[in-house]
């Protein structure tokens, strides 16, 4: 039903495009029949809207991945730096939660640990919607900022980073075979904002798998079972994740930017002082309205990151230009 839900919402968009084409191609003509500019103007406009829609449905295209269409998880974590880089995690939180409010997704936040004077150290989010994981897998990697800090009395310029790690919700179709001999669960208390609120008991758990290392963690629910069931989804998506990432790198063992995530490989910086820009590494994108990208612009940085992923830095570049 889902797919047939995404089948139909895909034809009836097409459709009312070729529609849009036609109407405007008919009020140009009628418009320079009866010498009415603004009629042809709007017309003109319609159809550069049209255009660029069809551009970003061109790129969809490439979300063909066996999980793209799944929901996603987003882990945010500081990097070194105190609070300086808790508040770039807290910035990053929210780019995200602005881009997925304008890409008509929900966010659920399953996981956050404040930082000691601001910002967060950690964050695990749940985006739900179409192709969430397929968009959201090109924000894997280090972001760095440079700003002048509103918490340094001096004011010196500073440099923080945060890392993004993205893996997809693993659905019904997918089966990730671990047991409980395979993982070590421990629990801990939940934090809160305290009062009337505070968490008193020992809900919030965290799963270790033991021959990856890799630990997930949930404090959403103020259940246990709920939050131990949550995390073991997390942990299967998190082992479904590095499945799909060992296929790319021996498909493709030439492109390492696909895989290489760690701290000391930056995908994007942000700079707000001296000057204004965000530039994405892997692709040479780039924008001058640091604080549009900040407030959930990241469409084109997601697209030309996308198409890179794909078809490969060289080809990519030359069919965004």
């Amino acid at each position: 039903m889902r797919e047939r839900q995404q089948l139909e919402t895909s034809i009836a968009s097409i459709r009312r495009l070729e529609q849009t084409i036609a109407d405007s191609v008919e009020l140009i003509a009628m418009g320079e029949e009866e010498g009415d500019p603004e009629i042809v103007s709007e017309a003109e406009k319609a159809i550069r809207d049209v255009k660029a829609e069809v551009a970003k449905r061109q790129i969809e295209t490439l979300l063909s991945g066996e999980a793209d269409a799944n929901d996603t998880y987003v882990e945010v974590h500081s990097g070194a730096g105190g609070t300086e880089s808790q508040d770039w995690a807290a910035m990053l939180e929210r780019m995200y939660m602005r881009w997925a409010e304008r890409s008509g997704m929900k966010v659920e936040v399953l996981e956050e640990h404040a930082g000691e004077e601001a910002g967060i150290k950690s964050a695990t989010l749940l985006f739900k919607g179409h192709n969430a994981y397929g968009w959201m897998k090109t924000e894997s990697g280090v972001h760095r900022l440079v700003r002048i800090s509103p918490y340094d009395s001096q004011a010196r310029r500073h440099t923080s980073f945060a890392s993004v790690w993205v893996y997809p919700v693993v659905d019904d179709s997918i089966e990730i075979d671990v047991s409980e001999s395979d993982v070590r669960i421990d629990t801990y208390r939940a934090s809160g904002s305290g009062g009337q609120h505070i968490n008193t008991t020992d809900s919030a758990v965290r799963i270790t798998h033991l021959a990856t290392g890799i630990a997930v963690s949930c404090q959403a629910e103020r259940s246990q079972h709920k939050n131990k069931a949550k995390a073991w989804e997390m942990l299967r998506s998190r082992l479904y994740e590095e499945e799909l990432k060992r296929r790319e790198e021996a498909a493709s063992a030439t492109e390492a930017s696909k895989s290489d995530i760690g701290w000391g490989h930056q995908i994007r910086s942000y700079v707000l002082q001296p000057y204004q820009m965000v530039k994405d590494l892997r692709t040479g994108v780039e924008s001058t309205s640091p604080q549009d990208v900040l407030d959930g612009e990241i469409d084109e940085f997601m697209e030309a990151a996308l198409a890179h992923r794909v078809r490969g830095g060289d080809e990519a570049a030359g069919d965004l230009d």
